[in-house]
């Protein structure tokens, strides 16, 4: 039965047809009067939705200008009553605009009952302006018969408002004619409308706040790699540390930007490196790091933080702050004696707050400026190590040079002698070619001692013999042999020795050469007329907070050492030349000895040169117990 209701309204020509069907088929099916079968109630139920179906099947496929043809229909109590089947809200309006009836779905849009709907005017649920349009709408749709169209807002509550899009067809055959209003309900779609609105205003915010992320680290790497370039290309520690603090000020738009360097043995941290460009600089400052151990302590051990004044700076007021250590792992510091070289501070205005992305680019930049201190230390190490070479390559062309013509004048004057010797004749002449080559012997085989003493010294592998004895007793064995050749040279030399001095301990063969090497220096570089004094006393040393006695022995000469010259006389193989008044010559060996020597028999050497007198003073340890073996 169901099918046969379909094929019979499937194309009706006006709905009066299909209506005029659908009532002959329900009386056929309807003969008993007490009640319907279970079959006769699924067959109405179908007959009913054929008659929704049919009525929508006639609003989509009228033409627009075509009214709606109602005829009232054999059964049906209300001409309107087919409205409660269409799939929209549905009124019915005289052309006034008074309500006559509507569906289910239009009471519930416009929050009403279907009493309360009937005989009220659809302007009701419009605002003014809505309700002057609404008014031309009726006169235009009963004047011409058009299908209008208004997308308008109902107001059925003072809390809600409905968007809607009404539909408004002519209704004709009727005495009087009516409208038919046909609501779809907007408010789904606005919404929907709204939210895409809104998804894509998120997504636009989105975009472009990636877009800002994106070209921000093209900026943060375009500067690293900046930093980085000269890192590669500079060994100049200066040129690159100014270069980083003043790529963070204008990348990062800071206040300003400084690095400070660490001297850990003096606990300072010095800003050497700044930019600034709104701050007044700070260049230059020394800070005290036990004075502020919150803040070095972390430093020191490797973390960055960032902070705000909480009282105004005297010079910046207040200001954000991001303080990163500048450091070197400590496992590949490549002989560095510290791993924290210094630090670098950012500052910003009192409300910034840095991110965690500008933290790890500062904490890069760190690293690369860690690596920039460590190359152009290790450059300067090297280069220091080049000069040292190419010095002590220069002492050694120096000292073979000065060996060399020390070792031949002898053996020359050796070959003289013996030569000599074959031709002379008398008894005095061959004494003399023969004290000639016993002196020049002897000074040959000194110049070897020196050498391998010099050698034995450094290997500390010279021995040592203590002995007790006078020291006014013992003095004269060194200085009487200098007062002939002083006296030869017009020098005067003079002794001055107490004689209630304390004995002493001492390798006294040791303390022998060393007093006659300074004594043979004076008489060498000391000037005819000028003196040269030798003076013993004892004293008393602090020694470990203990006052310790000891013997204290002073070489003067009048004569000066250059003060260029004078830090580097102990040094092996360096002469003043220049001051050698009687060419003499030497090997540059003999303060390098003395120096040994004393440090041998536990004393200490020291020296000065000013107002025209040089004076080497030695000061010994009176106990044997002192002196080292």
């Amino acid at each position: 039965m169901g099918d046969r209701l379909k094929r019979g309204i499937v194309n009706p020509v006006n709905l009066n047809q299909a209506l005029e069907r659908v009532y002959h088929q329900l009386g056929s099916i309807l003969p008993l009067p007490d009640g319907l079968s279970d079959q006769q109630q699924a067959a109405l139920g179908v007959l009913l939705d054929q008659v929704a179906m049919a009525t929508r099947l006639l609003m989509a496929t009228r033409s627009p200008a075509q009214p709606l043809a109602i005829q009232p229909t054999p059964g049906f109590s209300q001409p309107w009553s087919w409205i409660d089947y269409v799939s929209c809200g549905c009124l019915i309006t005289t052309l006034p605009g008074a309500i006559v009836a509507g569906n289910q779905l239009a009471t519930q849009l416009l929050q009403t009952e279907q009493s309360s709907l009937i005989g009220n005017c659809l302007s009701d649920w419009l605002t003014q302006p809505e309700r002057d349009r609404l008014a031309h709408w009726l006169r235009q749709t009963a004047s011409t018969g058009e299908v209008l169209t208004l997308e308008t807002r109902l107001n059925p509550s003072a809390a809600r408002w409905v968007e809607v899009e009404l539909d408004c067809r002519l209704v004709g055959q009727v005495d009087p004619p009516h409208l038919c209003w046909s609501i779809h309900d907007l408010t789904p779609h606005r919404q929907a409308e709204d939210r895409l609105q809104q998804l894509n205003a998120e997504l636009q915010q989105q975009v472009e706040s990636q877009s800002a992320q994106v070209q921000k680290v093209l900026t943060f790497d375009s500067m690293l790699k900046r930093i980085t370039d000269k890192v590669r290309d500079f060994l100049d520690e200066s040129q690159i540390m100014q270069a980083a603090v003043r790529e963070l000020t204008l990348v990062l738009g800071l206040a300003g930007c400084n690095s400070a360097l660490y001297d850990l043995d003096q606990g300072t941290s010095t800003i050497r490196y700044e930019y600034t460009s709104s701050i007044p600089t700070s260049q230059g400052r020394v800070a005290q790091m036990d004075r502020f151990p919150e803040i070095y302590n972390q430093l020191q051990q490797g973390y960055s933080f960032q902070f705000c004044s909480l009282f105004p700076n005297p010079m910046r007021g207040h200001v954000a702050m991001l303080a990163c250590p500048i450091f070197v792992d400590p496992q590949s510091s490549q002989g560095m004696d510290q791993a924290v070289l210094g630090d670098l501070w950012l500052i910003h205005h009192k409300d910034y707050v840095f991110s965690e992305f500008e933290i790890r680019l500062v904490q890069q930049v760190a690293n690369q400026c860690a690596i920039a201190i460590r190359q152009a230390r290790l450059y300067q190490a090297a280069q220091g190590q080049v000069r040292e070479l190419e010095k002590l390559n220069r002492l050694k062309d120096e000292f073979l040079s000065t060996v060399s013509h020390e070792l031949r004048t002898p053996i020359a004057n050796v070959k003289m002698a013996i030569h000599m010797l074959k031709l002379v004749s008398t008894q005095e002449r061959r004494q003399l070619y023969l004290d000639i080559l016993e002196t020049e012997t002897a000074r040959e085989a000194e110049l070897i001692d020196e050498l391998l003493d010099l050698q034995r010294l450094e290997a500390a592998s010279y021995p040592i013999h203590l002995a007790l004895e006078d020291v006014h007793q013992w003095l004269p064995k060194v200085a009487d042999p200098f007062q002939f050749r002083t006296t030869n040279r017009g020098q005067r030399f003079t002794v001055h020795c107490p004689t209630l001095l304390p004995p002493l301990t001492t390798d006294f063969g040791v303390l022998q050469r060393i007093l006659s090497e300074l004594l043979n220096n004076a008489c060498k570089y000391t000037a005819e007329g000028h003196e040269i004094e030798l003076r013993v006393q004892d004293s008393l040393c602090l020694v470990e907070a203990i006052l310790m006695p000891v013997m204290v022995f002073t070489v003067r000469n009048q004569a000066e050492i250059p003060s260029d010259e004078l830090p580097h006389i102990f040094e092996k193989f360096y002469r003043v030349i220049q001051a050698d008044r009687y060419k003499q010559g030497g090997t540059g060996l003999g303060l390098a000895l003395v120096q040994k020597r004393v440090e041998q028999i536990g004393g200490i050497i020291q020296v000065e040169s000013r107002q025209g007198w040089t004076t080497f003073t030695i000061t010994l340890p009176t106990q044997a117990r002192e002196a080292r073996r």
